[in-house]
């Protein structure tokens, strides 16, 4: 008989999320996007209300619709029918790239297949050539009134996922603090680095931060990343002297996975911004997080603005860098994320402005910045 999960907060038992769970839902249809590799928030928002467009009718036209049950584990998502439980639809969970309920719209979208450029049959790419690719997004619509619950289990389900990966591996999970085993994850398949980052005891801990009540957290949260094995938010930036920054228990980049029990994982960031500000009132606040790197600060030297910086920004993150050039001798890195440039903070700013900010910057361009890749 299996040990029980550590506590995973969620709607479901976790132990039913192994064997899987069901919804009743209105299957409306899906439809098919490109997508970037990490699209800002507001790409996927218009990217599921896109969705929405593409496949509800508007209410004074018939609906294509089909009754189903949508069942959720650990391991795989389907959509069955309901009258003949014939399976539908199936993607394996880590496919599962966003999710995301408006009212009682769920939609659910997975990630396909990459779609390479003829000119990429070459064994080398460039950075700038793998940012451009165009991933193949299938977006599904559900319509139910079990909406919310639906992407609270699926997130639920990531993490449960990932207590059975570290069971797979003979790890225990309520006992990480005292398990030694990167040499048997350096043998293992990961589903990608971050999960291996996951893994390590080291960088997830559970801390506890103080506050008055009616004082604010002091964070500003952003998306982990498209396609994260746990998707969830990262701490981009920390009010100077708020309850956060005092604690000295939290850092920039840290990943959040729940606060005070409630599980942040797979949730949209709107619901999670939410979550947050709820907190005011509350005095003590407890956080599961996953640390991330440290943050570096760069220090780039632009005689004038003849002078290339030398390097290209998508949504924040260095996406190419020119060999030899002037940003590269100041310390910047393909995958750093840009949060602060000469004192002004950048992590919620438009990429157009952001590239303005950088474009005109000359003299001594300060960047604190922290590795994502």
């Amino acid at each position: 008989m299996s040990p029980p999960h550590r506590a995973v907060p969620g709607p479901c038992d976790p132990d039913d999320l192994v064997t899987g769970v069901v919804f009743a839902a209105t299957y409306l249809g899906c439809t098919q996007l490109l997508s970037e590799k990490t699209p800002a928030k507001s790409v996927r928002t218009t990217q599921a209300q896109e969705a929405i467009r593409r496949v509800k009718a508007p209410d004074s036209e018939s609906q294509s619709m089909s009754e189903v049950d949508l069942f959720i584990s650990t391991q795989r998502i389907k959509v069955l029918s309901a009258d003949t439980q014939e399976v539908m639809i199936d993607h394996p969970l880590q496919a599962i790239t966003y999710i995301t309920d408006i009212g009682d719209i769920v939609v659910l979208m997975a990630r396909r297949r990459v779609s390479r450029p003829d000119s990429q049959d070459n064994a080398e790419t460039s950075n700038q050539d793998q940012n451009n690719l165009q991933y193949k997004m299938i977006c599904h619509v559900f319509d139910t009134e079990d909406a919310q619950f639906i992407a609270q289990s699926i997130g639920q389900a990531f993490s449960v996922a990932y207590q059975e990966f570290l069971r797979a591996n003979g790890i225990n999970p309520e006992d990480l603090s005292q398990k030694e085993y990167s040499k048997l994850l350096k043998n293992k398949d990961m589903y990608n680095d971050e999960l291996a980052h996951f893994s390590k005891s080291e960088n997830c801990k559970d801390v506890c931060i103080e506050k008055a009540k009616g004082e604010i957290l002091g964070v500003v949260i952003v998306e982990s990343g498209w396609g994260s094995i746990l998707p969830t938010v990262i701490i981009a930036n920390m009010m100077h002297a708020g309850p956060a920054e005092k604690s000295g228990c939290v850092n920039i980049g840290d990943q959040i996975m729940s606060v005070n029990s409630t599980s942040l994982v797979g949730l949209p960031l709107a619901t999670c911004q939410n979550i947050i500000k709820g907190l005011k009132n509350e005095s003590r606040v407890k956080m599961s997080i996953v640390s991330c790197p440290p943050v570096t600060s760069v220090l780039i030297r632009r005689p004038d603005l003849r002078h290339q910086l030398g390097f290209s920004v998508q949504n924040g993150v260095i996406s190419s860098l020119m060999r030899g050039g002037i940003a590269e001798r100041g310390g910047v890195r393909v995958g750093h994320r840009i949060i602060d440039i000469n004192g002004q903070s950048v992590v919620t700013t438009p990429q157009k402005k952001m590239v303005h900010i950088l474009s005109s910057a000359v003299g001594e361009v300060r960047t604190p910045q922290y590795v994502i890749d």
